[in-house]
């Protein structure tokens, strides 16, 4: 463990300074949020702290993870996701633009030699997405195109990104959930005893974990600093990735962020369904349900860490097949808690009426 504990320590204290140093800076810098924009009415406190974590992590790999194709992809493909979102906190960039990048940073992943070579099947065997190839001729070489392999770990890339993206709605909502993906992750990875070497990923991992727990000390409610689109979607991008680096781990990501993932595409069928974009943002996420129903800033986030904590925290002892019944009650249950939601909201608009 101790060649985990150092990269962990270096992250984590690296992270705490550098806040330190951005909560004094970033006023100076008028590198501050506008809450107006949002209809908040509260004073600006400094923004783009996902900068910290970006450069934490960078570095922190550099030196500690033995570069190769897969883990220079992951930092290209993540620097080109902190990019774009960094020019949309600073100024708004047209979400089509933001897409388009974030699918040729998930292409950066899978030219790396990154991918979902196969899916869990707990009837049977698994469901093998590279069996079907497509070779391309590049120059004097041979590209091979695993064609589902490649369409699926893209598709999963950009998914969870604009997840933690549409999570971003509360303080230390990104900072707590992406911290107890990545530890999770993490744990699974030094545990993992088949012939794939985990140790690239496990340490990205604990990296990022680190970083996020000395950020989260500043993010939650009430925040001090905020990560930004910058934050949010490169801990996504980096999630997405750890979860397919060196041995699927999808079931599990999926189950950390399964509250999220069921969030986000009932928000986004019910702005198509209204005849909106699926990318313009509201208020109606899970976490402002529940503060609709009167849960405070700081229960409804704890409520959501417990979630994703005993769904995550299940998935490193159970197998396919248990997982497979964890999704359906994890399914189950945010029906129930949709019900409540909007049985709640049917009564208070009653009682406003009468």
């Amino acid at each position: 463990m101790i060649e985990y504990l150092i990269p962990a320590v270096f992250s984590f204290v690296l992270t705490l300074i550098l806040t330190f140093v951005a909560l004094k800076l970033f006023p100076k810098w008028k590198m501050m949020d506008r809450p107006h924009k949002y209809g908040l009415k509260r004073q600006p406190i400094p923004y783009y702290g996902g900068l910290i974590f970006v450069f934490v992590f960078v570095l922190g790999t550099l030196l500690f993870v033995q570069l190769d194709m897969k883990v220079i992809g992951v930092l290209i493909g993540g620097l080109m996701i902190a990019g774009i979102s960094f020019l949309d906190d600073f100024k708004d960039v047209n979400p089509w633009i933001r897409l388009g990048v974030q699918f040729l940073g998930a292409l950066t992943v899978v030219i790396s030699g990154l991918g979902i070579e196969s899916i869990s099947n707990p009837f049977g065997d698994p469901l093998v997405l590279d069996k079907f190839e497509l070779n391309v001729p590049f120059g004097d070489t041979i590209l091979t195109i695993t064609l589902l392999a490649d369409l699926f770990t893209v598709i999963w890339i950009i998914l969870i990104v604009n997840t933690m993206n549409f999570l971003d709605g509360l303080n230390g909502l990104v900072s707590g959930v992406g911290f107890i993906a990545a530890l999770t992750i993490f744990i699974l990875s030094i545990g993992d005893h088949n012939l794939l070497d985990q140790t690239s990923v496990a340490t990205m991992a604990v990296i990022l974990a680190s970083a996020l727990l000395a950020f989260w000390l500043f993010d939650f409610h009430p925040s001090k600093i905020l990560m930004g689109d910058t934050g949010s979607m490169f801990v996504g991008f980096l999630i997405a990735v750890f979860a397919i680096f060196a041995g699927g781990k999808i079931a599990t990501a999926f189950l950390v962020l399964g509250f999220p993932i069921l969030d986000a595409f009932w928000v986004v069928t019910r702005r198509i369904v209204q005849g909106r974009s699926p990318m313009q943002g509201d208020l109606k996420h899970l976490h402002h349900r529940l503060l609709e129903v009167g849960l405070t800033e700081r229960k409804a986030l704890i409520l959501i860490y417990i979630l994703c904590a005993f769904f995550g925290g299940s998935a490193i002892f159970l197998g396919t097949t248990q997982k497979l019944f964890l999704l359906v009650a994890m399914g189950v249950l945010m029906v129930i808690m949709a019900t409540i939601i909007i049985f709640y909201g049917i009564r208070k608009l009653k009682k406003i009426n009468n």
